[in-house]
């Protein structure tokens, strides 16, 4: 009987915490900003909500001590480590965003539609590019064509490095393009544990994913993930 208790009292408290997690992150939370720091890409904000100080990151806005903000949602990482920062934050909530408006109305913030894949240039900039496939690597052009076929699988491609995000839920995230275009889409985002810098020529090699949706508006129609810098 002791027994029993015992294991209906974890499946009682297991069951609370998974409900009570549910529900804040259902809920509009009010904060204060208290500092911020920026970095490439990125903006970190110590916040206080109701009394309680956390810190935040989101996409770089320009966010100032003492304004008042809303979010909802978010992915917290615990033991974070930021490179660029060179600290460790104990926990820290990720969000797509964060609005002055407590309605969400005119806002990205509540809206859980699927972005589509952001354009980092326009056409004519990526017709200068012209980078040749090393052997036994394809092109943008090509992956996309036949993503289908690459679904899955892991490829090679030479590029130039047209942005770069640093350490972004515990990715670095590269776009590439190497002048070769399908339709429109001719930049392709990878994730990695490489750092490049915009400009460099590199080549990558990674996993083929189609429909990866990672929460927080952040959807593709096709990455390539957990690449390795080959050179």
């Amino acid at each position: 009987m002791k027994t029993f208790k015992i294991i209906f009292t974890l499946i009682f408290t297991l069951t609370f915490s998974v409900i009570s997690y549910s529900q804040k992150s259902n809920q509009v939370h009010k904060i204060e900003i208290l500092e911020v720091i920026q970095v490439n890409s990125y903006t970190y904000l110590k916040v206080n909500e109701k009394g309680t100080k956390n810190w935040l990151a989101v996409p770089s806005i320009s966010a100032k001590k003492g304004e008042v903000y809303f979010y909802k949602g978010g992915m917290e990482m615990l033991n974070f480590e930021s490179k660029e920062l060179k600290k460790t934050f104990e926990s820290i909530i990720f969000l797509g965003a964060i609005s002055k408006n407590p309605t969400g109305k005119d806002d990205t913030l509540f809206k859980h539609t699927k972005v589509k894949k952001e354009k980092i240039v326009d056409l004519s900039t990526n017709s200068a590019i012209s980078i040749k496939p090393i052997e036994g690597g394809i092109t943008i052009s090509e992956l996309y064509k036949n993503k289908e076929r690459y679904k899955g699988k892991r490829i090679k491609i030479k590029g130039k490095v047209i942005k770069f995000n640093s350490q972004v839920m515990s990715k670095n995230w590269i776009h590439l393009q190497d002048g070769t275009d399908n339709n429109g889409d001719f930049d392709i985002t990878i994730t990695s544990n490489a750092t490049v810098n915009v400009g460099d020529v590199v080549t990558l090699e990674g996993l083929v994913s189609l429909d990866k949706d990672f929460g927080y508006g952040y959807f593709y129609k096709l990455i390539i993930e957990n690449a390795i810098l080959i050179n």
